[in-house]
């Protein structure tokens, strides 16, 4: 089949429902041995050390390693399921292919051994220009509203939009960018037939058709707890920028900013209510560990896009009448009352000009409809 053609392909494949995502001990071994060699030595019985003569260095916690991984072989998959899987849509994305996120390989020996992927879009040209956008499962509605508007903006202004397909900011954020009609990617923490949480089916099924679906663990595996922090770490590397909409102090999107920090990628935090518990994680990590406070699109694509691409004109203030005049007129109309009613000579010393330019700007001003005659002199319009 296309998808595990070639035995190095279908030696990722295998191993990836022998070894947990993020092993360190078998990312150490794939820089001294292939894929092909690593699987035929789990499955030779023979101690590590021997079926493994080429491992140049000491790789900590090897014999436990594969203590677990042969427990596990049990677990290969037929070519026959394998299939099934392909024909469901699925496939194999591996380092060196076309589709693989090079951006990935920062991780080091934690980099995925592999990924499933399921979707119409290219991963790899997704993530090119992304953003990570997480925050709580259960998040309020103010979280959900900022996270939908500002994916949905991200996603208009050409910028995919990076998530983990769970409950509450994660699915906010998928559901803005498909809106949009943008691409989307989620990256699961269960396999993708398995499709956790699976009342997200339909969000799935929609995410496949217009971006997509990215897991390292086999099709049908469950998720686990551990299984959702390791996965944080992919949502973290794929992306230009991680935004934090909502967070508790102890929440699973701080292990994303934690990885974004750790990997020197851009991080970013929503402000709350102060009084918010879902709010005090991202204060926490704007205080402590720089992350840069936005609000909008704008901003974020400020942060991960030095050069500015794509920005509108700098935010500012509703424009007043008053911002189009020049600082002597301007002068003028503030030392003009605006009942009683002042001369022309004391509006001139008021503002500190001479009487001729203080009877100019008093006739622009009145023509411009800020000020009026009265008894007195010149007063300040009601409706100006």
């Amino acid at each position: 089949m296309s998808a595990v053609a070639g035995s190095e392909r279908r030696a990722r494949a295998v191993l990836s429902f022998l070894a947990e995502p993020g092993e360190a001990a078998l990312g150490a071994l794939l820089k001294s041995c292939g894929p092909g060699e690593i699987l035929d030595a789990v499955l030779s019985g023979k101690e590590p050390r021997a079926a493994l003569p080429a491992v140049g260095r000491d790789v900590p916690g090897l014999a436990s390693a594969f203590g677990r991984w042969r427990a596990r072989a049990g677990r290969i998959p037929s070519p026959a399921r394998l299939e099934a899987w392909e024909r469901r849509g699925m496939r194999l994305v591996c380092p060196g292919d076309p589709e693989w996120p090079t951006q990935l390989d920062v991780l080091g020996d934690a980099r995925p051994l592999m990924l499933w992927v399921q979707g119409s879009a290219d991963l790899r040209f997704a993530c090119l220009r992304s953003v990570s956008v997480v925050g709580a499962r259960a998040a309020t509605g103010y979280g959900q509203h900022v996270a939908t508007e500002m994916a949905a903006a991200l996603a208009e202004r050409g910028w995919a939009v990076i998530s983990g397909g769970a409950y509450g900011i994660d699915s906010s954020a998928h559901r803005g960018a498909l809106g949009a009609d943008g691409v989307t990617v989620a990256v699961l923490a269960s396999g993708l037939s398995y499709g956790y949480p699976q009342g997200h089916h339909e969000l799935f099924a929609a995410i496949a058709g217009q971006g997509v679906m990215v897991s390292e663990w086999p099709p049908d595996r469950a998720p686990t707890r551990p299984g959702f922090l390791v996965r944080n770490r992919v949502i973290a590397a794929l992306s230009g920028g991680t935004v934090v909409v909502e967070a508790a102090l102890r929440s699973g999107a701080l292990s994303t900013a934690r990885h974004a920090r750790d990997l020197c990628r851009p991080l970013m935090a929503v402000p709350g209510p102060v009084t918010s518990d879902l709010s005090a994680g991202c204060h926490e990590i704007i205080r402590e560990w720089g992350a840069v406070c936005v609000t909008g699109a704008r901003d974020i694509i400020e942060v991960v896009s030095p050069s500015g691409e794509g920005l509108g004109p700098r935010r500012r203030g509703p424009a007043c009448p008053r911002d189009s005049l020049d600082p002597v007129t301007r002068a003028v109309l503030e030392a003009v009352p605006a009942r009683t009613g002042s001369g022309p000579a004391a509006v001139a010393v008021t503002a500190g000009v001479d009487l001729n330019t203080a009877i100019g700007c008093l006739g622009a001003l009145a023509a411009a409809g800020f000020v009026e005659r009265c008894v007195r002199g010149w007063r300040l319009r009601k409706d100006a």
